[in-house]
């Protein structure tokens, strides 16, 4: 199960270096390059709401997305600064339940890999297509690779500042990349721990592809980088878009 109820809490110090402007930046011009001036965007599984805050900033009407209540209480307490505030709904990506069409969905960070039932993925797919505004309809998502997991697998990591200390392992089997998370944290002259154990399914690029065509989506490609560079293989992420052609 992938909960965010101790991790939401820190989810920002650790990830301080993800670099959201030169996402913000990437995802404009991939709208330049699709001939599209959206209005309404989607962030699914926005988490903290950090990109969601961003794009705000930059104009575009935002709704968010995500299925942890603890990371969308940071982001609505991230965007309350905002002078066009983003919507913030509580849903899981197969239960996408929005109230009318979008003009883009964005959905980052290998959000994607992190739905680990292929079935619930389909629905997932499904769901955003029909919530897509007919005929031009974007949706935008990037992968962990299956390269990437491997490099993974075994392997562990630490983030820590003065009053808090996060060390996690990655292992890979039978498809799935389970994170084991360990967070201390200083409270007066005591820490305390709390264990978050996230999971990770490796998907490849054939079956991705499938299906989305199968939700009904067309025009499906794919890069190996936010310089829109051809996947070549070896990629740590790749980014797909997909058009609504009813």
């Amino acid at each position: 199960m992938n909960s965010y109820q101790a991790l939401s809490a820190y989810y920002d110090r650790f990830t301080e270096d993800v670099g959201y402007e030169a996402w913000a930046d990437f995802f404009e011009a991939l709208f330049r390059r699709e001939g599209m001036e959206p209005k309404l965007v989607l962030d699914l599984a926005c988490g903290t709401g950090s990109l969601t805050k961003l794009l705000a900033g930059r104009g575009y009407e935002m709704i968010g997305v995500d299925a942890s209540p603890e990371m969308l209480m940071q982001a609505m307490e991230n965007t309350l600064d905002c002078v066009k505030r983003p919507l913030f709904l509580n849903q899981r990506m197969e239960e996408l339940d929005l109230y009318g069409t979008i003009d883009v969905c964005l959905c980052c960070l290998d959000s994607v890999n992190y739905v680990t039932d292929p079935d619930a993925l389909q629905k997932a797919f499904e769901r955003v297509h029909l919530f897509l505004e007919p005929k031009t309809g974007l949706f935008v998502f990037d992968i962990n690779t299956p390269e990437q997991f491997a490099r993974l697998d075994g392997n562990s990591y630490v983030r820590e500042d003065e009053d808090v200390f996060c060390v996690w392992q990655a292992a890979v089997e039978d498809g799935l990349c389970a994170y084991q998370f360990d967070i201390f944290a200083r409270e007066g002259e005591c820490w305390s721990r709390a264990q978050e154990t996230h999971e990770e399914r490796v998907y490849t690029v054939e079956a991705l592809t499938a299906m989305l065509a199968k939700a009904g989506f067309a025009e499906i490609k794919t890069y190996g980088g936010q310089a829109f560079s051809p996947v070549r293989g070896g990629e740590s992420r790749i980014y797909f878009t997909a058009r609504k052609r009813d």
